[in-house]
């Protein structure tokens, strides 16, 4: 059955159109009153927000929800995600929030979920609280006296940081790098820059001065043109980017060369693998990380078993099958053993350590392999049901077959929120790659159009 209200990670859309604060205040009252344990303890709600215009309301609106059902709200402020994920089970809190569009623009916001233990909410709790939300009944609302009280938390920040520090051995220093760190002007812009301050490297910030409209403006880690430029101006050791919500990060090596979540993925895999940190012999990706890092993982003696794209799915394989390493080629990198979410900074700071132990350039220690020619176009104006028709599924399963004669590999994917197919393809052969790729987005977009699903 198709949601009306969450997709892949929570609830996002526009600000003040699909995310309301009527819709805001509802999400709380009917989080707050599923996960009320039975007794007279308080119950209690943690609170975190990126830097969005558009968060004062939401917050608000929730605050306003929870509190009307009996739950007492802390409110964190600004914090990066895995900071709520972190901060909700040590606070002892029954929920925890995240608002945020993480990579999006100012215009969309979201609300994010997670439970007791800090992870996001199963599908099964997520469709209990939809159906709450779509039914005509209100909320039980609680008594005057039982009504909840809000309190601004101070020190949140410094918790998290000193988690993160917390990450690397004690004796570890970052003394002598010089680090660009790039905060998205988001949620991340102040605890990044002094945890890598305190850890003892010369830092550098930029995207460190939100206004409520610039978060992943030209900045950030789906923009790393001006982190780019600034490593080249102050002749940084390295540069890091953060997303809107500090879940996702890039880096820029020495030589101004994006590095990906898969090559930073198989940095940290064989570092743990030479450490003996590896809980299980290989790691949990998603169907599109590159064929260039399973070769590299197979060299290793290590498997690399892909779940469909979001970190939620990769979390999922994880926990499921004791893997404590995880992630998507976008950036978000989970680290089990620290967190129960992707960890923007935290996955920085393992790079990190494996640059001081070394003592080589970010480019050598980064570049682990040569990436495989992969390919990725959208066809818009499609919806999924365009897979089934005939000549379609002929057309894909002759790409698929080229391209796995030689090793490749076609990926096929229809987005879940707009009417766009993904057509990704990956082989040694780069022409091959691109006659296949291009021939199926072609039959896709001359098919004929098929009502909106």
């Amino acid at each position: 059955m198709a949601r009306q209200y969450f997709g892949t990670d929570g609830i996002r859309g526009r600000a003040n159109a699909a995310i309301t604060p009527e819709l805001a205040m509802k999400v709380a009252q009917a989080t707050g009153v599923l996960f009320q344990r039975t007794g007279d303890q308080r119950h209690r709600v943690v609170i975190g927000k990126d830097t969005r215009l558009s968060g004062y309301m939401i917050e608000y609106a929730m605050v306003a929800g929870f509190t009307s059902v009996g739950m007492d709200v802390l409110l964190l402020g600004p914090m990066p995600t895995p900071a709520v994920a972190m901060l909700t089970p040590s606070m002892r809190a029954d929920v925890g929030v995240m608002i945020s569009a993480s990579h999006n623009p100012y215009e969309d916001n979201g609300i994010k979920l997670f439970g007791p233990d800090g992870f996001k909410l199963s599908d099964e709790v997520e469709a209990e609280i939809e159906s709450m939300l779509t039914r005509e009944v209100p909320p039980k609302l609680s008594k005057p006296a039982d009504l909840g009280r809000a309190k601004r938390i101070e020190g949140a920040q410094a918790r998290y940081i000193e988690f993160t520090k917390r990450t690397l051995t004690r004796s570890l220093s970052l003394e002598g790098l010089r680090i660009v760190i790039d905060c998205a002007n988001g949620s991340g812009y102040k605890v990044a820059p002094e945890a890598l301050w305190e850890l003892g490297a010369e830092v550098f910030s930029i995207g460190v001065e939100p206004d409520g409209f610039n978060i992943n403006r030209e900045v950030g880690s789906t923009a790393p043109g001006a982190l780019i430029k600034k490593v080249h101006e102050v002749r940084a050791d390295i540069g890091i980017a953060l997303d809107g919500d500090a879940d996702r990060v890039i880096i820029v090596d020495e030589m101004g060369k994006v590095v990906d979540g898969d090559q930073l993925m198989a940095v940290i895999a064989a570092s743990w693998l030479e450490e003996g940190r590896l809980k299980h012999p290989g790691i949990i990706a998603t169907v599109m990380s590159n064929l260039g890092l399973e070769r590299y993982l197979s060299s290793l003696g290590l498997t690399l078993e892909r779940t469909a794209v979001g970190d939620r799915h990769v979390l999922e394989a994880m926990r499921a099958k004791g893997y404590n390493l995880g992630g998507e080629q976008s950036g978000h990198i989970i680290l089990s053993d620290y967190c129960t979410t992707g960890d923007g900074l935290v996955a920085a700071l393992q790079l990190l350590a494996v640059v001081k132990r070394l003592g080589k350039p970010v480019s050598q220690v980064c570049r682990r392999f040569v990436p495989v020619p992969q390919i990725l176009k959208n066809v818009r104006g499609v919806t999924k049901s365009t897979l089934d028709e005939a000549h379609v599924i002929h057309a894909i399963e002759e790409g698929r077959q080229r391209l796995g004669a030689c090793g490749g590999r076609l990926v096929i994917r229809p987005s879940g929120t707009e009417p766009v197919i993904r057509v990704m393809g990956e082989a040694d052969d780069q022409d091959l790659v691109e006659s296949v790729v291009d021939e199926i987005c072609d039959t896709l977009a001359a098919a004929p159009p098929i009502a909106a699903e």
